[in-house]
């Protein structure tokens, strides 16, 4: 009797002694896949919360041999940084290869879901005058990747503030003009889709050994969030690139790029900065409106380099001084304050041709 009694309350029992162990089994399950879905993330002095995505690796003419462990195991060192990303020149060793990489902060674009269609369309603009995208890698973290080629000769800005003898030939001069002009009007009218640059400035124009010249950073504002993108716009106008009518980045147009391309085309012909760092703050800073002075004080010599003259006796080409201001009165059109003024970029290139013949 006692013998029966004890089976029936172990039977009885066992029954729910598994129903709590399953139970049990389910949520130390539960926590940890949801402990795991977490990314581990670096101390940084405050709580960011990324969510997880996935690992991908998208890859594009001149990049299809590129792996993610080629992107992720290159030695690199820093050659640029903004408060959105940083710019690395890395090797690749397995390609024996160096390339430019943009590491792009988590907390500035959008996920990889909304930028995606952004990505596939810049991965496949080509043309001789524009930087391309090779390859692009996202992390489950959020980080994300540019691979472009490296260019090895530096940037425009570089260019002229060495004042090097190359900088005043006119030869040179024409052709770094031509070709930026160029890659614009492909960006504005030669794609399905127009892409405004958003960010033009002779920084993001990069030169190989023969003086060729690559547009770079197009389309970047179309991955940033709204903040970054600002960001972006306010560095520009602080560098005197900005056009007087664009008070935000969703504002940026054909017209304010024309704007920053005038502005450029000004660097090259008179070898001044963008803005005078040692001015006074006022208007005149800006080399537009500090030009337009010049112009109303008949002060030509301003207008261009004079050691471009000097040095034309050694171009097959020689330039006069008539050819010179035909170039510095486009680029002024180009900044002219109303975007209704600006000539669009087919008429830039047809002056500019006129100019070189």
């Amino acid at each position: 009797m006692g013998l029966n009694l004890t089976l029936k309350i172990v039977i009885g029992v066992v029954p729910a002694i598994l129903v709590i162990g399953i139970i049990c089994f389910v949520y130390f399950v539960y926590k940890r896949r949801a402990r795991n879905e977490l990314p581990q993330r670096r101390s940084s002095g405050r709580k960011e919360e990324y969510e997880v995505e996935t690992e991908d690796l998208y890859s594009f003419p001149g990049g299809e041999n590129c792996t993610i462990h080629d992107i992720l195991d290159a030695p690199g060192e820093v050659v640029g940084k903004s408060s959105y990303g940083t710019l690395y020149k890395a090797t690749m060793e397995r390609l024996n290869s160096n390339v430019l990489l943009r590491f792009l902060r988590p907390t500035c674009t959008g996920r990889l879901k909304e930028i995606n269609p952004v990505i596939q369309m810049l991965g496949f603009i080509r043309h001789p005058n524009l930087v391309p995208l090779q390859a692009f890698y996202a992390g489950p973290r959020g980080e994300k990747l540019f691979v472009h080629p490296f260019l090895s000769h530096g940037n425009l800005a570089q260019f002229i503030r060495d004042g090097n003898g190359e900088s005043h030939k006119w030869a040179i001069i024409y052709k770094i003009s031509l070709g930026i002009v160029k890659g614009l009007d492909h960006l504005h009218s030669g794609l399905q889709l127009p892409i405004i640059h958003g960010n033009l400035k002779s920084k993001n124009i990069l030169l190989d050994e023969i003086h060729q010249p690559y547009i770079s950073d197009f389309g970047l504002h179309l991955l940033l969030n709204s903040s970054a993108g600002q960001e972006v716009l306010d560095v520009s106008a602080a560098q005197g690139y900005k056009a007087p009518e664009v008070m935000k980045m969703k504002e940026v147009s054909k017209e304010s790029d024309i704007y920053s391309l005038g502005v450029i085309l000004l660097e090259i012909i008179t070898g001044k900065e963008s803005i005078d760092g040692n001015a006074p703050p006022s208007p005149d800073l800006y080399l537009p409106n500090s030009m337009r002075n010049a112009i109303l004080e008949h002060r030509i010599s301003d207008m261009f380099n004079p050691n471009i003259l000097i040095n034309r006796s050694n171009d097959q080409n020689p330039i006069t001084e008539e050819h010179l201001l035909m170039f510095f009165q486009l680029a002024m059109a180009c900044c002219s304050p109303s975007p209704a003024l600006r000539p669009d970029i087919k008429q830039v290139l047809g002056k500019l041709e006129e100019i070189g013949n």
